[in-house]
């Protein structure tokens, strides 16, 4: 989601190749694994014994699944894979805000509503892309091949630039400020080495010690604090935040934790982004129509598809406990009421405080004040199709392409160019924006939204025709007002590790009292890395090993699941 940034100005990070294949300035090969909890979920994937077995007297049990997200799905997926029967529940459409989006007639061009680069390193993402035999490439992030040119565009004086050489020294000062600060006040190199060598050990001493220090403090007094920055002026800070690491928003970020920050640097989030050829969403729906691969109990070539007879159930008004029993009992949008041995919820957490009712003693106390102080970020898109990509022509006199990505302090902050070939029409991604940027944009129409942008980019570049080549009409979207998601995902604020270790370990169930048992919770925002789709297929991953469990099943002996290895491995808890 939202993905970063390959980086902009760090020189000292991994460099990869427009192939993805690492260069030799590689710093380090990431893991896959995550400083909280650093469990291998893609070796217990990819291990022949499967991720566990359920009693026959279990099979075709039913486990509803509220959403059809990419969590939702792959837990749907796998939940039915272990023979069990998932009955998914969407009140919108498929995919969640993994949202592709078509231009009119133009089926194979799209717009990424949603979350639109994923990084490499994001291993749990990419095991369901690669058996799905999708095809990926370089996201086209700034200062990248993919991206040809970059331009700069701060205080009205846009700068053109392939590397970071081609910048003036103010880049490469906060550059190497940065480096300089993650080293110094999070020991990014011993974390890294850690990660990549998988020392358990070794990575949970390093995090818990980040945790303690970092929890209560923001991303900007990380910055302002660090040796590196403090002998810097304001301007370097402010650059940074506006272009630095990250692609036009990062200074949105600078009130949230700085735990969040130092997650998607540490694991490697923010370099080698690609995105998916032909939409996102593609992932989702795919999974939704592919046959289950040695499923148990079901007959080979069974698909979720088939389970749901071609089509989800719809949205859920009520989520109850079943009387006199242990059942879930769910009431969809047109009054209809079922049963289920179990739920999963893989909605944002504020739907549960808000849209659904849900019968409140199915959470604690201290569950609730999780999922209610969840605080989620917005963020606007605006999308135009254009009949050629006309940025590739190469301006003779400065030998770089006559348009580029473009980060800026203008309203559009970012804006992205998508090339599906000479010929077909090309996107313009005209703005991406953040908290405030968004929300000043909120009450405005699509056309009213393109307008603004291409007036603030007719500015920038006064010399190409850029509204001359639009053709159809634009795609916008503003996810804090869709009423089904209430906005982008998670942003959490200082002091919120508390409530995120709750919402986290919530799978692990055995010690629940009886009257909690049974519903879980998965999704980004359960996740440790909000915003990010390995983080939703990881909390989906937890929830299927607390179902296998909540059914009486059990993973192999050679192949522990997450709870299995909870004790040795648990994000840590500190003192309420």
């Amino acid at each position: 989601m939202k993905g970063a940034t390959a980086h902009m100005m760090n020189r000292d990070h991994t460099a990869r190749t427009n192939d993805g294949a690492a260069s030799a300035s590689t710093a380090h090969e990431f893991s896959g694994l995550l400083p909280d909890f650093p469990f291998d979920y893609t070796g217990w994937l990819a291990h022949p014994a499967g991720l566990g077995t359920i009693p026959a007297s279990a099979h075709g049990a039913e486990v509803a699944v509220i959403g059809a997200g990419i969590s939702g799905i792959v837990a749907a997926y796998e939940l039915a894979r272990l023979g069990l029967r998932p009955v998914v529940y969407e009140a919108g459409r498929i995919g969640g805000r993994l949202r592709s989006e078509a231009f009119g007639a133009a089926n194979d061009v799209v717009a990424e509503l949603g979350g639109m680069r994923f990084p490499r390193s994001g291993r749990l993402f990419f095991h369901y892309v690669d058996l799905l035999g999708l095809e990926t490439r370089p996201f086209p992030n700034p200062l990248t091949e993919a991206a040809g040119t970059t331009v700069v565009d701060l205080g009205g004086e846009p700068i053109f630039a392939r590397t970071l050489d081609d910048l003036p020294p103010l880049f490469s000062e906060v550059a190497q400020a940065w480096d300089d600060a993650l080293e110094d006040g999070a020991r990014y190199l011993d974390m890294t080495a850690a990660l990549r060598s998988r020392d358990e050990a070794a990575i949970k001493s390093i995090w818990n010690e980040l945790v303690d220090q970092w929890d209560d403090r923001t991303f900007y007094d990380f910055l302002a604090t660090s040796k590196a920055f403090s002998k810097l002026s304001f301007r370097h800070k402010e650059v940074f935040g506006q272009v630095g690491f990250g692609t036009g928003g990062w200074d949105s970020d600078f009130p949230n934790t700085m735990l969040e920050i130092l997650r998607v640097v540490m694991s490697g989030f923010d370099e080698d982004q690609h995105l998916i050829v032909g939409g996102a969403e593609q992932v989702v729906r795919r999974l939704w129509e592919q046959p289950l691969a040695q499923p148990a109990h079901w007959p080979a070539g069974t698909s979720l598809s088939d389970l749901h007879g071609g089509a989800p159930k719809p949205g859920v008004t009520r989520l109850e406990r079943a009387p006199g029993g242990n059942d879930i009992t769910i009431t969809d949008t047109h009054g209809n009421v079922r049963q289920h041995g179990a739920a999963l919820s893989t909605t944002q957490s504020w739907l549960l405080t808000t849209n659904i009712e849900v019968q409140e003693d199915l959470f604690s106390h201290a569950a609730w004040m999780a999922l209610d102080r969840t605080r989620y970020m917005q963020s606007s898109k605006t999308f135009v199709m254009v009949d050629r990509p006309f940025w590739n022509d190469v301006d003779p006199d400065t030998g770089f392409n006559v348009m580029g990505m473009t980060l800026t302090d203008r309203n559009t902050r970012g804006t992205y160019l998508f090339d599906n070939g000479p010929d077909k029409p090309a996107v313009m991604c005209l703005s991406y924006a953040w908290m405030s940027d968004a929300m000043k944009v909120l009450p405005k129409s699509a056309a009213e939204r393109a307008r603004l942008a291409l007036d603030t980019l007719g500015r920038i570049y006064p010399n190409i025709d850029i509204t001359g080549h639009v053709i159809g009409e634009p795609i916008t979207v503003s996810w804090e007002a869709d009423p089904n998601f209430l906005g982008a995902f998670k942003g959490a604020l200082p002091g919120h590790y508390r409530y995120n270790r709750r919402m986290y370990a919530h799978f692990m169930q055995a010690d629940l009292p009886e009257a909690e048992k049974g519903l879980f919770l998965a999704g980004d925002d359960v996740s440790w890395t909000p915003g990010w789709a390995d983080g939703a297929v990881q909390t989906a991953l937890n929830a299927v090993w607390g179902l296998l469990n909540h059914f009486g099943g059990s993973c192999s002996d050679d192949n522990p699941g997450p709870g299995d290895r909870w004790d040795d491995l648990a994000p840590l808890q500190l003192p309420e």
